[in-house]
């Protein structure tokens, strides 16, 4: 009897875009971030359960338009689950209102509505993050940095070069993700030797970390070669943010869904509810 096939655990992929010509996707980059750069404002000020849930809705609602598939999302590792188990145990003995009898003893469920407040902010923060990831071009956000930087240039801060920056950082960064997994799967590949004492597997052991950041350096090194040479064909660094961008009729109706939904969770919050930022 043959075993049944182990599922493949899908991997994390940042920084590329799902394919697809949808609304969300058309949507200005500078649009995304500075909707983002707001919800994570209301979030840190007002992290109840309405602004989360109603962020949470906006997030599965942009997931359904920008048509974002299932496979797209890693699959959450087991050690995960058995670290968020144990934090919800540890924080449920914290206690405190509301309590609720059972028997003769008084439990309170303070400290695990607590905790997974926190941990449903966590979820709705990395959701916020991925759909940028998912539906905004990394070639698109330079442009809507410098765009969105344009009022600091009197007062000479270097905007078109904070936007380079960012930009070559976001090409950069999946690449380097790339190649260092490479390196690993090829350390792994090689036979290791068997050290009977434990003085000798700590030296194999540094010896192996030394040989993997000096591999990383060089890569890293290379591929920067390598842009560096792409880009001065292009026409040099200033190139990357020169593109003209401005937000679009489709942007402002963006905004003001966000603004109303968000609007809406706040003012249910503070009245009707009778809660604060603070959740209590």
């Amino acid at each position: 009897m043959t075993a049944a096939p182990r599922k493949q655990r899908r991997q994390v992929v940042l920084l590329r875009p799902v394919p697809g010509q949808t609304v969300i996707h058309d949507l200005w980059a500078g649009s995304k971030l500075l909707i983002v750069a707001g919800i994570g404002v209301l979030l840190t000020f007002y992290p109840g359960w309405v602004p989360i849930g109603a962020v949470a809705v906006l997030i599965v609602v942009a997931a359904r338009l920008a048509h974002i598939p299932r496979g797209a999302f890693p699959t959450v590792p087991r050690v995960l689950w058995v670290l968020v188990a144990l934090g919800a145990i540890t924080a449920a003995f914290a206690g405190g209102s509301p309590v609720i009898p059972v028997g003769s003893v008084d439990i309170g469920l303070g400290g695990l509505l607590n905790f997974l407040r926190i941990a449903a902010l966590t979820v709705v923060l990395l959701g916020l993050g991925a759909m940028v990831s998912f539906t905004t071009n990394v070639a698109e956000v330079a442009p809507a940095v410098a765009t969105l930087g344009r009022p600091l240039r009197p007062l000479r801060v270097p905007v078109d070069d904070w936007a380079v920056t960012l930009a070559l950082a976001l090409r950069a960064f999946p690449m380097l993700f790339e190649e260092f997994r490479v390196l690993y799967a090829a350390r792994q590949l090689r036979p290791r030797d068997v050290d009977a004492t434990g003085r000798g597997r700590g030296r194999r052991w540094a010896a192996e970390l030394i040989d993997l950041l000096s591999a990383a350096i060089t890569v890293a090194l290379r591929r920067a070669d390598e842009m560096g040479d792409a880009i001065t064909a292009r026409g040099g660094a200033g190139q990357i943010s020169a593109a003209p961008t401005r937000p679009k009729r489709r942007d402002w109706v963006a905004f003001a869904i966000v603004i109303a939904v968000c609007g809406t969770a706040l003012a249910l919050e503070l009245t009707v509810l009778g809660t604060s930022g603070t959740g209590r």
